[in-house]
């Protein structure tokens, strides 16, 4: 409870006073009711996200900002009588009867009536009157009104609403201007016969069944759906996918070395970022090899960052720059996923890095590093490994500043909770203290190997930045998401500071870390990613390219640790940028979004986009895997392959022969 209590204060911040909504009453209600209670048991962990929930019936429980924007809008105020067409779940009754005296509602369903009441029963809410009906017609023996909200959209505010309210009371209502969605507005009765109007902004509710809205089997001209409900209105699809194709650049095929000269207009930037939709598609993996190979050989790119682990990517590192494997390390990438590196996609890439390596002097190698914080057990291996060799005494120094972090190596996660106990806050002193101590002694031991420092003082960042992260994990938010991809973006200029100030960095991570967080749900929570980093630091010198399916098969599994399985990947959400895309009917394009007008503006609004990471759940796709962004804001480019596979997990098969002692994989 105290978690859930957390979260829902949190999302009054970020999601509704981070939004401009400053009603004191408003806010404090909003921080009071319970709003996993008004959800069915398997959408609570999804009861404080930025967006709405199905409750049965069709219906969903709205958008916690609009329940907001609309209590606000209608001035709610204590000694209040008010109305609330369209009742669902009860949760905007259950906000208003925080601040209003008394609170009518009506719900034309009535198993989602019953429900209601029950909720308003089990949380002591006395001052609701809920009623099964026609909402369109009011509740006239209850009238006057001082506000009246209707979670629904209708073709125009029913007469029997406007008239139900007192003198200078408020209406605020969806009215659907035409086929492409609503308005909220905003009426005010000034007398008997007149309303002051205000627009309060385009949305999109489910529709206003009733008398006095659309009847039954009307078409109606929104659409009953959950995705989209309560959001920006959209720009008419059928014209979008034409300019989109209209905009698109076929892609040739991987190896055709056309595929990599697509992207030469991105060369001349200091870091390009390669975004992928989820962690298991095959065509990505590919596409950003084509990219990179073509980077590296034609435009000196030395640095391929990517979304791993420091030390496991070590292990690869030592392998294409043909130095020595690490005395006893274990083969890289046996933590789950271990199909998200360990995959015949990535073996032919870094193949090739070795073989083009071989051909070029040592200091113009290409370098493969990770930029992740979660394998701290080798991290601290690495580093006592280095000390051993360089510094005897400063290795058992280390030994006992790690010491406390010993019971935690295997499965960091539960060190959060471990934290809370006295006497463990220490560990968060002691391997801060073992970095500055690495970094006191530089000169020291650069001159004893500097490509074995920067791997050991980068471990010792991990370690500290990995401490942090598990701690602050526990209590969820945004703080344990910003310190990974700040620890991230750092190792990024850390590697690049390394490798001189003329170096060139490829980044491969997903699309929720390379797409700029600003202009993604992400920024509303208040959280960042690299890049938004890159850009802040770059500026025109980072480009920006994120990657998107319609559908397919994945390799993911449905539970952290669980299983890999190969999974069909739903057709795209239809009120989605995938569906615009799919629907352009270019099987695989590269659209630059950096100054194609009108198609910019056009797509600047925000629309779903989908997020497939090393988890995926169908069941619950909407929920789980989609949220909001602005395109062309999010990335310079994005690349479009219409229908996509799985990548395939190495295994015995693809053991190398005669390469047993080298080989990182250890195949």
């Amino acid at each position: 409870m105290l978690a859930l209590t957390s979260t829902r204060k949190r999302m009054v911040d970020t999601q509704i006073a981070g939004r401009g909504v400053c009603d004191p009453l408003v806010l404090d209600a909003m921080r009071r009711v319970p709003r996993e209670t008004f959800v069915g048991p398997e959408f609570e962990e999804f009861a404080y996200e930025d967006g709405p929930l199905p409750i049965g019936e069709g219906q969903t429980i709205s958008q916690p900002y609009i329940v907001a924007l609309m209590i606000e809008a209608a001035e709610v105020k204590t000694g209040d009588r008010v109305l609330e067409v369209g009742a669902g779940s009860g949760y905007a009754a259950a906000v208003i009867s925080r601040i209003a005296d008394r609170v009518y509602a009506i719900e034309r369903y009535p198993s989602l009536a019953e429900a209601a009441r029950r909720r308003f029963r089990e949380l002591g809410y006395n001052n609701i009157d809920l009623r099964v009906g026609d909402g369109t017609k009011g509740w006239l023996e209850a009238a006057p009104f001082d506000a009246i909200l209707v979670s629904a959209g209708g073709p125009e505010a029913p007469p029997a609403l406007k008239q139900q309210l007192a003198i200078g009371g408020r209406l605020i209502i969806p009215v659907a201007e035409d086929e492409r969605g609503q308005t909220l507005l905003k009426l005010t009765r000034k007398n008997e016969d007149d309303y002051e109007t205000v627009d309060l902004g385009a949305v999109m509710f489910v529709p206003l069944i009733g008398e006095q809205g659309w009847a039954e089997n009307d078409r109606y001209p929104v659409g009953n759906h959950v995705a989209g409900n309560d959001g920006p209105r959209q720009q008419p699809l059928q014209a979008l996918p034409k300019m989109i194709a209209e905009a698109a650049e076929p892609l040739p095929e991987f190896d055709d070395p056309a595929f990599g000269r697509m992207f030469d207009r991105f060369a001349d930037r200091r870091v390009v970022l390669l975004g992928e939709a989820s962690h298991g598609t095959s065509e990505f993996y590919r596409a950003r090899a084509a990219i990179t190979r073509r980077l590296i050989e034609a435009h000196g790119f030395t640095i391929v960052a990517v979304e791993a682990d420091w030390p496991d990517a070590e292990a690869i590192d030592r392998y294409v720059r043909h130095r020595p494997a690490r005395a006893g390390a274990e083969p890289p990438f046996q933590r789950f996923p271990t199909w998200m590196w360990c995959n015949t996609d990535v073996d032919a890439f870094i193949g090739w890095m070795r073989a083009h390596n071989d051909e070029v002097a040592p200091v113009q190698r290409a370098g493969f590093y990770g930029l992740d914080l979660y394998n701290m057990s080798a991290s601290i291996a690495a580093v006592l490994g280095y000390l051993d060799r360089v510094d005897p005494k400063a290795g058992a120094v280390a030994r006992e500043r790690y010491g406390c972090l010993t019971p935690w190596q295997k499965e960091p996660s539960t060190y959060g909770r471990a934290v809370l106990t006295a006497g463990y806050r220490k560990c968060e002193r002691t391997v801060i203290e073992q970095c500055r101590a690495l970094l006191e002694r530089r000169l020291d031991y650069a001159t004893k190997g500097d490509e074995s420092f920067l791997d050991a003082v980068q471990n010792a960042r991990l370690i500290a930045s990995a401490e942090r992260y598990y701690r602050v994990m526990y209590y969820g938010g945004a703080e344990s998401w910003n310190l990974r991809d700040t620890h991230m973006f750092e190792t990024l200029e850390h590697v690049m500071e390394a490798r001189g100030p003329t170096c060139k960095a490829v980044v491969w991570a997903h699309n929720s870390h390379i797409g700029d967080a600003r202009f993604t749900d992400m920024g509303i929570r208040e959280e960042l990613n690299v890049g938004q980093l890159c850009r802040e630091r770059f500026g025109h010198d980072a480009a920006l390219i994120g990657f998107g399916t319609h559908a397919g098969t994945v390799a993911a599994a449905s539970d952290w640790g669980g299983e890999m399985e190969v999974k069909h990947v739903r057709p795209s959400h239809r009120d989605s940028f995938e569906r615009l895309c799919h629907e352009a009917g270019a099987p695989r394009f590269l659209l630059d979004l950096r100054s194609r007008e009108p198609l910019r503006q056009h797509l600047l609004e925000p629309r779903l986009e989908r997020f497939i990471g090393v988890i995926y759940r169908p069941e619950t796709e909407l929920l789980s895997h989609y949220s909001r962004a602005s395109l062309p804001q999010q990335f310079d480019a994005l690349t479009w392959f219409d229908e996509t596979s799985a990548i395939q997990p190495l295994g015995p098969e693809h053991a190398r022969a005669g390469v047993p002692d080298t080989y990182p994989f250890g195949l």
